[in-house]
C-alpha cells in the first residue's frame, strides 16, 4: 500500500475540534504520516508525538503562520520545524496578542450588525488547550447563540473573508512568515495560494526562501491544481497537499483525503525522510 500523508491538520491547540493526541490516535490505520499545522502555534506537537510513540504513524512538526498582504490573509506552512526555536516561540507570543485584538474587533463589528457575542464565550469555545484563537471558535459561538446553523453557515453568513465582520490578522508580511520558518530550520510552503496573487507574490517569496506550494487539496479544481503544480516545478519548488482538516462536523473524517509518498517524494527528501 502506498504511503498515505495528510500535511495540513489542525487541533485544539488552535482552531481544530480534536486534541493533538486524539488527532494522532485517530490517524492510525488511515494515515502513515501527518503534519500538525496549527495556526501560529506549535503547542500541540509534543502531545501528538507522545501519543504516536510506538505506533505506525510519523508526526511531522509543523505550523501554519499568518501573514497579511494588502489586507488579505496569506498563510505560510512550516514543515520539519524545531518546536523549541526561539523564532517560533517569539512569534507565538506575538500572534496570541494579535489574534485576541483581531477577535475583539470582529466581535465589535458583529455587534454593529446586531449580533451579540462576547470575548469570554469565544475563549470558552477555544478551550484550555488553545495556543491561539481563530474564527472557527467565533463561528461555534454564533452557532450556540442561534445566529447560524453550523460552522460553515457562520462563515458564509457572518465572518467569511468577504463579510463586514472579517478582520485580517496584522502580524507579518508573507516574506516575514517565510523568514520565521527558515529561522526555525523548516521548509516554508505557501498554503492554499490564491490564483490572483501567484504572479505578484511568488517571485519575491522564492527569493526570501519559500520552498514549496500547497497543490493538492480536497475538492481542488483539477485544472487549477495542474497549473499550480506546473508553476511550482518551473520555480524549482516542491509540492505538498493536505486536507486542512479541522473537524468531522465539516463532513469528512481524518484520512478521507490523503496524498501519497510518491506524490510527495521531493518534499520528503528535502525534509530528510
Amino acid at each position: 500500500m502506498p504511503m498515505r500523508l495528510d500535511l495540513h491538520i489542525h487541533t485544539t491547540a488552535s482552531d481544530g475540534a480534536w486534541s493533538p493526541a486524539a488527532v494522532a490516535l485517530g490517524s492510525v490505520g488511515r494515515l502513515d504520516v501527518i503534519a500538525l499545522t496549527d495556526h501560529d502555534t506549535v503547542a500541540g506537537i509534543d502531545q501528538a508525538r507522545d501519543a504516536a510513540a510506538g505506533l505506525p504513524l510519523h508526526v511531522i512538526p509543523a505550523v501554519e503562520l499568518s501573514s497579511t498582504f494588502r489586507g488579505r490573509d496569506i498563510h505560510v506552512l512550516g514543515y520539519f520545524v524545531d518546536p523549541a526555536a526561539p523564532a517560533l516561540l517569539d512569534h507565538e507570543v506575538r500572534a496570541m496578542g494579535a489574534r485576541e485584538r483581531r477577535m475583539e474587533e470582529m466581535i465589535g463589528r458583529l455587534r454593529e450588525q446586531g449580533i451579540q457575542v462576547d470575548m469570554d464565550a469565544v475563549l470558552h469555545a477555544a478551550g484550555p488547550e488553545r495556543g491561539s484563537i481563530g474564527r472557527p471558535h467565533l463561528a461555534r459561538v454564533l452557532v450556540e447563540h442561534g445566529h447560524a446553523e453550523d460552522v460553515p453557515d457562520a462563515f458564509n453568513r457572518w465572518i467569511g473573508d468577504v463579510h463586514p465582520a472579517f478582520v485580517p490578522i496584522t502580524l507579518l508580511d508573507p516574506a516575514g512568515a517565510v523568514a520565521v520558518v527558515r529561522a526555525a530550520g523548516g521548509i516554508a510552503v505557501w498554503a492554499h495560494p490564491p490564483a490572483d496573487l501567484i504572479d505578484t507574490l511568488l517571485p519575491g517569496l522564492v527569493r526570501s526562501g519559500l520552498r514549496g506550494l500547497e497543490v493538492y487539496r480536497p475538492r481542488a479544481n483539477p485544472v487549477r491544481a495542474a497549473s499550480l503544480e506546473r508553476t511550482a516545478r518551473t520555480a524549482g519548488l516542491v509540492v505538498t497537499g493536505g486536507s486542512d482538516w479541522h473537524t468531522p462536523e465539516a463532513g469528512s473524517d481524518l484520512g478521507d483525503f490523503h496524498v501519497t509518498g510518491e506524490e510527495m517524494a521531493l518534499f520528503l527528501e528535502e525534509g530528510g525522510m
